[in-house]
Protein backbone atom coordinates (compact mmCIF):
# COMPACT_ATOMS: atom_id res chain seq x y z
CA UNK A 1 0.00 0.00 0.00
CA UNK A 2 1.73 3.14 -0.53
CA UNK A 3 2.04 6.43 1.30
CA UNK A 4 -0.77 8.36 -0.55
CA UNK A 5 -3.42 5.87 0.31
CA UNK A 6 -2.62 4.88 3.56
CA UNK A 7 -4.85 6.59 6.21
CA UNK A 8 -2.75 8.26 8.87
CA UNK A 9 0.50 10.17 7.74
CA UNK A 10 3.87 9.62 8.56
CA UNK A 11 6.19 11.27 10.87
CA UNK A 12 8.10 12.71 7.80
CA UNK A 13 4.80 14.08 6.30
CA UNK A 14 4.48 15.47 9.36
CA UNK A 15 7.25 17.31 9.84
CA UNK A 16 8.31 18.35 6.42
CA UNK A 17 4.55 19.86 5.82
CA UNK A 18 4.93 22.02 8.80
CA UNK A 19 8.43 23.21 7.19
CA UNK A 20 6.45 24.29 4.26
CA UNK A 21 3.90 26.13 5.95
CA UNK A 22 6.47 28.03 7.30
CA UNK A 23 6.44 26.63 10.88
CA UNK A 24 9.87 25.04 11.08
CA UNK A 25 13.10 24.63 8.82
CA UNK A 26 14.47 21.38 9.68
CA UNK A 27 14.06 20.14 6.02
CA UNK A 28 16.80 23.30 5.14
CA UNK A 29 19.28 21.08 6.81
CA UNK A 30 19.10 18.33 4.33
CA UNK A 31 18.03 20.29 0.95
CA UNK A 32 20.16 19.38 -2.09
CA UNK A 33 20.68 18.31 -5.60
CA UNK A 34 22.53 15.05 -4.69
CA UNK A 35 21.54 11.90 -6.26
CA UNK A 36 18.99 9.52 -4.32
CA UNK A 37 22.47 7.66 -2.58
CA UNK A 38 24.05 10.59 -2.26
CA UNK A 39 21.12 12.05 -0.34
CA UNK A 40 20.27 8.77 1.85
CA UNK A 41 23.94 9.15 3.05
CA UNK A 42 23.72 12.44 4.02
CA UNK A 43 20.38 11.07 5.70
CA UNK A 44 21.69 8.21 7.75
CA UNK A 45 24.75 10.20 8.93
CA UNK A 46 22.35 13.36 10.06
CA UNK A 47 20.55 10.81 11.64
CA UNK A 48 23.17 9.23 13.55
CA UNK A 49 24.50 12.87 14.57
CA UNK A 50 21.32 13.96 15.88
CA UNK A 51 20.79 10.59 18.26
CA UNK A 52 24.10 11.64 19.65
CA UNK A 53 23.05 14.95 19.90
CA UNK A 54 19.98 14.25 21.61
CA UNK A 55 21.49 12.22 24.37
CA UNK A 56 24.10 14.90 24.86
CA UNK A 57 21.34 17.13 25.14
CA UNK A 58 19.58 14.88 27.80
CA UNK A 59 22.66 14.19 29.72
CA UNK A 60 22.17 18.30 30.36
CA UNK A 61 18.38 18.79 30.73
CA UNK A 62 18.04 15.36 32.83
CA UNK A 63 19.78 15.07 36.09
CA UNK A 64 20.73 11.62 36.55
CA UNK A 65 20.72 11.28 39.93
CA UNK A 66 17.24 11.79 40.81
CA UNK A 67 15.04 8.84 41.53
CA UNK A 68 11.70 10.98 39.45
CA UNK A 69 11.16 9.96 35.99
CA UNK A 70 12.75 12.26 33.75
CA UNK A 71 10.58 12.01 30.58
CA UNK A 72 9.17 9.68 27.95
CA UNK A 73 11.05 8.56 24.49
CA UNK A 74 8.74 7.25 21.70
CA UNK A 75 10.93 5.53 19.25
CA UNK A 76 11.18 3.39 16.29
CA UNK A 77 12.51 0.21 15.31
CA UNK A 78 14.81 0.52 18.84
CA UNK A 79 15.99 2.38 21.40
CA UNK A 80 18.09 5.62 20.77
CA UNK A 81 19.59 6.06 24.42
CA UNK A 82 23.00 4.03 24.95
CA UNK A 83 24.14 5.48 28.31
CA UNK A 84 22.75 3.22 31.10
CA UNK A 85 22.94 5.66 33.89
CA UNK A 86 21.19 8.27 31.04
CA UNK A 87 18.17 5.25 30.17
CA UNK A 88 17.19 4.70 34.10
CA UNK A 89 15.57 8.21 34.06
CA UNK A 90 13.77 7.79 30.82
CA UNK A 91 10.64 5.37 29.87
CA UNK A 92 11.06 4.23 26.62
CA UNK A 93 8.12 3.01 24.33
CA UNK A 94 9.47 1.48 20.89
CA UNK A 95 6.91 1.27 17.90
CA UNK A 96 8.25 -2.15 15.86
CA UNK A 97 6.67 -3.62 12.98
CA UNK A 98 5.37 -7.49 13.30
CA UNK A 99 3.61 -9.77 11.21
CA UNK A 100 -0.14 -9.07 10.85
CA UNK A 101 -0.63 -12.87 12.28
CA UNK A 102 1.26 -11.55 15.25
CA UNK A 103 -0.42 -8.89 15.36
CA UNK A 104 -3.87 -9.80 15.34
CA UNK A 105 -3.35 -12.63 17.87
CA UNK A 106 -2.12 -10.19 19.89
CA UNK A 107 -5.51 -7.91 19.95
CA UNK A 108 -7.42 -11.34 20.34
CA UNK A 109 -6.17 -12.82 23.24
CA UNK A 110 -4.31 -10.37 25.48
CA UNK A 111 -6.22 -9.94 28.58
CA UNK A 112 -6.56 -6.42 29.78
CA UNK A 113 -5.19 -5.45 33.18
CA UNK A 114 -7.99 -5.48 35.97
CA UNK A 115 -9.40 -2.60 36.72
CA UNK A 116 -7.57 -1.75 40.29
CA UNK A 117 -4.30 -2.64 38.72
CA UNK A 118 -2.11 -0.06 38.20
CA UNK A 119 0.81 -0.80 35.36
CA UNK A 120 3.95 0.49 37.03
CA UNK A 121 6.37 0.36 34.59
CA UNK A 122 9.79 0.97 35.65
CA UNK A 123 12.22 4.00 33.83
CA UNK A 124 14.51 1.66 32.67
CA UNK A 125 12.08 -0.66 31.00
CA UNK A 126 11.48 -0.72 27.26
CA UNK A 127 8.19 -1.55 26.08
CA UNK A 128 7.52 -2.56 23.12
CA UNK A 129 4.27 -1.61 20.59
CA UNK A 130 3.43 -3.19 17.08
CA UNK A 131 3.35 -1.14 13.98
CA UNK A 132 1.50 -2.96 10.80
CA UNK A 133 4.47 -3.93 8.31
CA UNK A 134 2.33 -2.42 5.65
CA UNK A 135 2.39 0.91 7.45
CA UNK A 136 4.55 3.28 5.97
CA UNK A 137 5.67 4.62 9.18
CA UNK A 138 7.33 1.18 9.57
CA UNK A 139 9.76 1.96 7.11
CA UNK A 140 10.90 5.56 8.65
CA UNK A 141 13.23 5.82 11.89
CA UNK A 142 11.84 7.97 15.18
CA UNK A 143 12.12 9.25 17.65
CA UNK A 144 9.79 11.90 19.82
CA UNK A 145 11.51 13.24 23.41
CA UNK A 146 9.25 14.99 26.06
CA UNK A 147 11.01 16.33 29.27
CA UNK A 148 9.75 18.99 31.58
CA UNK A 149 12.22 21.28 29.71
CA UNK A 150 11.73 20.46 26.25
CA UNK A 151 9.91 18.19 23.02
CA UNK A 152 11.28 17.17 19.90
CA UNK A 153 10.67 15.17 17.38
CA UNK A 154 13.31 13.89 14.63
CA UNK A 155 12.98 11.31 11.76
CA UNK A 156 15.26 9.69 9.04
CA UNK A 157 12.32 9.13 6.06
CA UNK A 158 11.54 11.54 3.22
CA UNK A 159 10.76 15.36 2.03
CA UNK A 160 7.82 16.24 0.15
CA UNK A 161 9.83 15.06 -2.95
CA UNK A 162 10.02 11.39 -1.75
CA UNK A 163 13.66 12.05 -1.47
CA UNK A 164 15.52 10.63 1.60
CA UNK A 165 16.16 13.19 4.20
CA UNK A 166 16.79 13.56 8.33
CA UNK A 167 13.84 16.10 9.78
CA UNK A 168 13.71 17.10 13.20
CA UNK A 169 11.54 19.63 14.94
CA UNK A 170 11.23 21.52 18.38
CA UNK A 171 7.73 23.34 17.70
CA UNK A 172 5.48 21.85 20.16
CA UNK A 173 2.82 21.93 17.89
CA UNK A 174 4.28 19.77 15.51
CA UNK A 175 5.65 17.20 18.38
CA UNK A 176 1.95 16.97 19.43
CA UNK A 177 0.89 16.22 15.73
CA UNK A 178 3.43 13.16 15.75
CA UNK A 179 1.97 12.04 19.10
CA UNK A 180 -1.84 12.16 17.62
CA UNK A 181 -0.97 10.15 14.96
CA UNK A 182 1.43 7.74 16.66
CA UNK A 183 -2.18 7.42 19.22
CA UNK A 184 -4.27 7.00 16.67
CA UNK A 185 -2.41 3.65 15.65
CA UNK A 186 -2.40 2.55 18.86
CA UNK A 187 -6.22 2.49 19.08
CA UNK A 188 -6.54 0.96 15.77
CA UNK A 189 -4.80 -1.47 17.16
CA UNK A 190 -6.42 -1.77 20.64
CA UNK A 191 -3.18 -1.52 22.52
CA UNK A 192 -4.22 -1.64 26.16
CA UNK A 193 -0.74 0.48 27.42
CA UNK A 194 -2.49 3.29 25.78
CA UNK A 195 -4.11 4.87 28.71
CA UNK A 196 -0.33 5.04 30.63
CA UNK A 197 1.28 6.51 27.95
CA UNK A 198 -1.30 8.93 27.67
CA UNK A 199 -0.59 9.75 30.76
CA UNK A 200 2.74 10.08 30.51
CA UNK A 201 2.72 11.97 27.68
CA UNK A 202 0.00 14.68 29.55
CA UNK A 203 2.58 14.65 32.93
CA UNK A 204 5.26 16.20 30.31
CA UNK A 205 3.21 17.56 27.79
CA UNK A 206 4.50 19.92 24.55
CA UNK A 207 6.96 22.31 26.14
CA UNK A 208 8.72 24.97 23.60
CA UNK A 209 12.86 24.83 24.60
CA UNK A 210 15.29 27.40 25.62
CA UNK A 211 16.55 29.27 22.99
CA UNK A 212 20.06 28.46 23.74
CA UNK A 213 19.09 23.90 23.70
CA UNK A 214 18.29 24.72 19.90
CA UNK A 215 21.20 26.80 19.04
CA UNK A 216 23.34 24.19 21.25
CA UNK A 217 21.72 21.19 19.26
CA UNK A 218 22.93 22.59 15.76
CA UNK A 219 25.98 22.90 16.93
CA UNK A 220 26.46 19.05 18.33
CA UNK A 221 24.60 18.17 15.25
CA UNK A 222 27.82 20.09 13.35
CA UNK A 223 29.93 18.19 15.71
CA UNK A 224 29.02 14.58 15.53
CA UNK A 225 28.66 14.90 11.73
CA UNK A 226 31.77 12.29 10.02
CA UNK A 227 32.97 15.16 8.46
CA UNK A 228 37.02 14.75 9.90
CA UNK A 229 37.13 11.68 7.43
CA UNK A 230 35.67 12.96 4.74
CA UNK A 231 37.74 16.39 5.37
CA UNK A 232 41.16 14.38 5.61
CA UNK A 233 39.59 12.08 2.42
CA UNK A 234 39.43 15.19 0.47
CA UNK A 235 42.83 16.49 1.12
CA UNK A 236 44.74 13.29 0.92
CA UNK A 237 43.02 13.16 -2.76
CA UNK A 238 43.87 16.70 -3.63
CA UNK A 239 47.57 15.70 -2.52
CA UNK A 240 48.05 13.16 -4.93
CA UNK A 241 46.36 15.29 -7.34
CA UNK A 242 49.14 18.09 -6.97
CA UNK A 243 52.10 15.32 -6.78
CA UNK A 244 50.26 13.27 -10.19
CA UNK A 245 49.55 16.19 -12.15
CA UNK A 246 51.74 19.53 -11.82
CA UNK A 247 49.94 22.91 -11.11
CA UNK A 248 51.40 24.29 -14.56
CA UNK A 249 49.79 21.36 -16.51
CA UNK A 250 46.10 21.88 -15.25
CA UNK A 251 46.05 25.03 -13.18
CA UNK A 252 42.00 25.47 -13.32
CA UNK A 253 41.04 21.66 -12.68
CA UNK A 254 42.81 21.58 -9.52
CA UNK A 255 42.51 25.66 -8.67
CA UNK A 256 38.22 25.15 -9.20
CA UNK A 257 38.41 22.15 -7.11
CA UNK A 258 39.40 23.58 -4.26
CA UNK A 259 36.89 26.73 -5.01
CA UNK A 260 33.93 24.21 -5.04
CA UNK A 261 35.20 21.96 -2.10
CA UNK A 262 35.43 25.64 -0.22
CA UNK A 263 32.44 26.90 -1.48
CA UNK A 264 30.30 23.81 -0.64
CA UNK A 265 31.68 24.24 2.85
CA UNK A 266 31.23 27.95 3.07
CA UNK A 267 26.96 27.68 2.34
CA UNK A 268 26.91 25.11 4.69
CA UNK A 269 28.72 26.79 7.65
CA UNK A 270 26.62 29.61 7.36
CA UNK A 271 23.30 28.21 6.33
CA UNK A 272 23.17 26.02 9.40
CA UNK A 273 23.19 28.30 11.96
CA UNK A 274 21.08 30.97 9.95
CA UNK A 275 18.39 27.84 9.74
CA UNK A 276 18.57 27.56 13.65
CA UNK A 277 18.21 31.62 13.99
CA UNK A 278 15.03 31.53 11.96
CA UNK A 279 13.37 28.53 13.56
CA UNK A 280 13.96 30.08 17.04
CA UNK A 281 12.87 33.68 15.50
CA UNK A 282 9.03 31.84 13.70
CA UNK A 283 8.86 30.16 17.37
CA UNK A 284 8.84 33.59 19.38
CA UNK A 285 6.34 35.32 16.66
CA UNK A 286 4.51 32.16 17.72
CA UNK A 287 3.91 33.76 21.55
CA UNK A 288 0.89 36.09 21.92
CA UNK A 289 2.03 37.97 24.45
CA UNK A 290 4.64 40.13 21.87
CA UNK A 291 4.53 43.82 21.16
CA UNK A 292 4.02 45.43 17.91
CA UNK A 293 7.34 46.78 17.53
CA UNK A 294 9.07 43.40 18.90
CA UNK A 295 6.60 41.92 16.47
CA UNK A 296 8.22 43.86 13.42
CA UNK A 297 11.63 43.43 14.56
CA UNK A 298 11.18 39.33 14.46
CA UNK A 299 9.51 39.57 10.80
CA UNK A 300 12.71 41.32 9.64
CA UNK A 301 14.97 39.06 11.06
CA UNK A 302 12.92 36.24 9.60
CA UNK A 303 13.20 37.97 6.24
CA UNK A 304 17.34 38.59 6.42
CA UNK A 305 17.18 34.80 7.44
CA UNK A 306 15.73 33.35 4.51
CA UNK A 307 17.57 36.04 2.01
CA UNK A 308 20.75 34.64 3.06
CA UNK A 309 19.27 30.80 3.46
CA UNK A 310 18.35 31.28 0.06
CA UNK A 311 21.43 33.10 -1.23
CA UNK A 312 23.79 30.25 0.54
CA UNK A 313 21.67 27.72 -0.82
CA UNK A 314 22.19 28.55 -4.83
CA UNK A 315 25.56 29.13 -3.86
CA UNK A 316 25.82 25.59 -3.13
CA UNK A 317 23.20 24.12 -5.98
CA UNK A 318 25.92 26.10 -8.34
CA UNK A 319 29.10 24.79 -6.72
CA UNK A 320 27.23 20.91 -7.33
CA UNK A 321 26.37 21.91 -10.94
CA UNK A 322 29.88 22.83 -11.77
CA UNK A 323 30.91 19.67 -10.47
CA UNK A 324 28.15 17.56 -12.34
CA UNK A 325 28.04 16.97 -16.28
CA UNK A 326 24.93 18.39 -17.72
CA UNK A 327 23.89 14.60 -18.34
CA UNK A 328 23.22 13.71 -14.28
CA UNK A 329 22.90 17.12 -13.56
CA UNK A 330 19.94 16.54 -10.81
CA UNK A 331 17.49 19.60 -11.83
CA UNK A 332 14.13 18.76 -12.20
CA UNK A 333 12.68 21.13 -15.17
CA UNK A 334 9.21 21.08 -15.21
CA UNK A 335 6.11 23.61 -16.36
CA UNK A 336 6.70 26.39 -15.13
CA UNK A 337 4.28 30.09 -14.73
CA UNK A 338 6.71 32.56 -15.16
CA UNK A 339 4.19 35.00 -14.73
CA UNK A 340 2.90 33.97 -11.45
CA UNK A 341 6.53 33.92 -10.42
CA UNK A 342 6.91 37.46 -11.49
CA UNK A 343 4.58 38.59 -9.60
CA UNK A 344 5.15 36.67 -6.67
CA UNK A 345 8.55 38.18 -6.02
CA UNK A 346 8.12 41.45 -7.46
CA UNK A 347 7.21 42.79 -4.24
CA UNK A 348 10.24 41.18 -2.91
CA UNK A 349 12.54 42.64 -5.63
CA UNK A 350 11.04 46.35 -5.58
CA UNK A 351 11.84 45.98 -1.49
CA UNK A 352 15.26 45.08 -2.59
CA UNK A 353 16.29 47.50 -4.32
CA UNK A 354 14.66 50.64 -2.75
CA UNK A 355 16.89 49.60 0.03
CA UNK A 356 19.52 51.31 -2.25
CA UNK A 357 17.20 54.26 -3.38
CA UNK A 358 16.72 52.36 -6.46
CA UNK A 359 13.39 51.67 -8.36
CA UNK A 360 12.26 48.60 -10.23
CA UNK A 361 9.47 47.95 -12.46
CA UNK A 362 8.44 44.69 -14.85
CA UNK A 363 7.08 44.92 -18.14
CA UNK A 364 5.64 42.28 -19.77
CA UNK A 365 2.25 40.78 -21.53
CA UNK A 366 -1.23 40.35 -19.50
CA UNK A 367 -0.79 36.76 -20.88
CA UNK A 368 2.63 34.84 -21.19
CA UNK A 369 2.64 30.71 -21.97
CA UNK A 370 4.51 28.78 -19.34
CA UNK A 371 7.69 27.55 -19.22
CA UNK A 372 9.89 24.99 -18.65
CA UNK A 373 12.41 25.13 -15.77
CA UNK A 374 13.31 24.67 -11.80
CA UNK A 375 10.68 27.22 -10.35
CA UNK A 376 12.68 27.46 -7.16
CA UNK A 377 15.94 27.58 -8.50
CA UNK A 378 14.89 30.04 -11.25
CA UNK A 379 13.12 32.48 -8.55
CA UNK A 380 16.96 32.31 -6.72
CA UNK A 381 19.15 32.94 -9.88
CA UNK A 382 16.77 35.53 -10.65
CA UNK A 383 16.98 37.02 -6.79
CA UNK A 384 20.67 36.62 -7.23
CA UNK A 385 21.10 38.60 -10.58
CA UNK A 386 18.50 41.37 -9.43
CA UNK A 387 20.60 41.75 -6.04
CA UNK A 388 23.83 41.56 -7.64
CA UNK A 389 22.69 44.19 -10.48
CA UNK A 390 20.97 46.60 -7.97
CA UNK A 391 24.27 46.89 -5.60
CA UNK A 392 26.49 48.23 -8.43
CA UNK A 393 24.11 50.67 -9.36
CA UNK A 394 24.20 54.68 -7.98
CA UNK A 395 21.40 55.88 -5.83
CA UNK A 396 17.94 57.14 -8.15
CA UNK A 397 18.41 55.04 -10.57
CA UNK A 398 15.61 53.08 -12.85
CA UNK A 399 15.87 49.21 -13.38
CA UNK A 400 13.56 47.47 -15.73
CA UNK A 401 12.94 44.19 -15.97
CA UNK A 402 11.65 43.71 -19.74
CA UNK A 403 9.56 40.62 -20.64
CA UNK A 404 8.24 39.59 -23.95
CA UNK A 405 7.76 36.13 -26.04
CA UNK A 406 10.06 36.11 -28.78
CA UNK A 407 9.55 32.35 -30.71
CA UNK A 408 9.82 29.55 -28.81
CA UNK A 409 11.30 31.27 -25.99
CA UNK A 410 10.57 34.26 -23.28
CA UNK A 411 13.05 37.24 -23.39
CA UNK A 412 14.00 38.56 -19.66
CA UNK A 413 15.96 41.56 -20.09
CA UNK A 414 16.65 43.13 -16.90
CA UNK A 415 18.29 47.40 -17.79
CA UNK A 416 19.04 50.14 -15.89
CA UNK A 417 18.46 54.01 -16.71
CA UNK A 418 20.33 57.03 -14.61
CA UNK A 419 16.57 57.81 -12.93
CA UNK A 420 12.71 57.12 -12.94
CA UNK A 421 11.84 59.49 -15.23
CA UNK A 422 14.67 58.51 -18.04
CA UNK A 423 13.29 54.92 -17.91
CA UNK A 424 10.55 56.16 -20.32
CA UNK A 425 12.99 57.04 -22.88
CA UNK A 426 14.51 53.97 -24.78
CA UNK A 427 17.60 56.21 -25.98
CA UNK A 428 18.52 58.05 -22.92
CA UNK A 429 22.20 57.32 -21.45
CA UNK A 430 22.58 56.52 -18.14
CA UNK A 431 25.64 56.60 -15.60
CA UNK A 432 27.89 53.47 -15.84
CA UNK A 433 27.70 50.61 -13.43
CA UNK A 434 30.53 49.56 -11.14
CA UNK A 435 30.57 46.51 -12.43
CA UNK A 436 34.03 46.68 -13.91
CA UNK A 437 35.24 47.16 -10.58
CA UNK A 438 34.48 43.30 -9.38
CA UNK A 439 37.58 41.06 -9.02
CA UNK A 440 37.79 37.65 -10.10
CA UNK A 441 38.21 35.41 -7.13
CA UNK A 442 38.84 31.74 -7.79
CA UNK A 443 37.14 29.92 -10.41
CA UNK A 444 33.46 30.45 -9.25
CA UNK A 445 33.48 34.18 -7.34
CA UNK A 446 33.38 37.73 -8.05
CA UNK A 447 34.07 40.64 -5.06
CA UNK A 448 33.25 44.03 -5.25
CA UNK A 449 35.73 46.11 -3.04
CA UNK A 450 32.83 49.24 -2.65
CA UNK A 451 30.40 46.99 -1.04
CA UNK A 452 31.74 44.47 -0.15
CA UNK A 453 29.43 41.62 -1.59
CA UNK A 454 30.40 38.31 -3.01
CA UNK A 455 28.31 37.10 -5.59
CA UNK A 456 28.87 33.73 -8.44
CA UNK A 457 30.52 35.09 -11.72
CA UNK A 458 28.92 35.26 -15.19
CA UNK A 459 30.37 32.03 -16.26
CA UNK A 460 29.12 29.77 -13.21
CA UNK A 461 25.63 31.67 -13.60
CA UNK A 462 25.76 30.84 -17.34
CA UNK A 463 26.31 27.39 -16.35
CA UNK A 464 23.35 27.80 -13.94
CA UNK A 465 20.72 28.75 -16.50
CA UNK A 466 22.32 26.44 -18.71
CA UNK A 467 21.21 23.45 -16.38
CA UNK A 468 18.01 24.69 -15.98
CA UNK A 469 17.13 24.63 -19.95
CA UNK A 470 18.16 28.55 -20.73
CA UNK A 471 20.81 31.38 -21.70
CA UNK A 472 22.42 33.98 -20.26
CA UNK A 473 23.71 36.81 -22.23
CA UNK A 474 26.27 39.45 -20.81
CA UNK A 475 26.31 42.71 -22.52
CA UNK A 476 28.55 45.75 -21.63
CA UNK A 477 27.33 48.86 -22.46
CA UNK A 478 29.77 52.14 -22.72
CA UNK A 479 27.51 54.60 -20.78
CA UNK A 480 24.55 52.58 -19.27
CA UNK A 481 26.71 48.98 -18.13
CA UNK A 482 25.65 45.31 -18.16
CA UNK A 483 22.78 44.81 -19.54
CA UNK A 484 21.32 40.87 -18.79
CA UNK A 485 19.62 39.30 -20.99
CA UNK A 486 17.73 35.93 -20.08
CA UNK A 487 15.84 33.46 -22.40
CA UNK A 488 14.09 30.42 -20.97
CA UNK A 489 12.56 27.74 -23.25
CA UNK A 490 8.55 27.89 -23.69
CA UNK A 491 6.63 24.58 -22.92
CA UNK A 492 6.35 22.62 -25.99
CA UNK A 493 2.98 22.90 -27.73
CA UNK A 494 1.98 26.47 -25.62
CA UNK A 495 3.62 29.04 -28.00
Amino acid sequence: MSVQKWLLPTVSEIIAQSESQGADDAALLTKSTDSIAVERVKAEQQWQSAIASVEHLLGEVVTVNEPALGGLVLTCPSPIISDPALNSRFQTWIFTPQMLEVVLAGMVFQLPPAKDEGILIPPNTSHSLPLLPIDPIAAEQFCLVLTNKLSLVMVLGENLANKPAFLFSFAPEVVQQVWECLKLRMLLMHQPQFGQLDTLVEQFGFVAPDYRTVMKFSRLMLKYLPMQEETKYAKERLRITKATHPISDAPSTISKSDDVELLQAFAHEVRTPLTTIRMLTRLLLKRKDLSPDVIKRLEYIDHECTEQIDRMELLFQAAEIETTDEKSCNVHLTTTSLTQLLEDSLPRWQKQASRRNLTLDVRMPQQMPSVESDPTMLDRILTGLIENFTRNLPAGSHIQLHVIPAGNQIKVQLKHFGNAESAQEDGMRSQPSNSNKRKQIGQLLMFQPETGSICLNHSVTKNIFQALGGKLIVKQRPQQGEELTIFLPIVKGKK
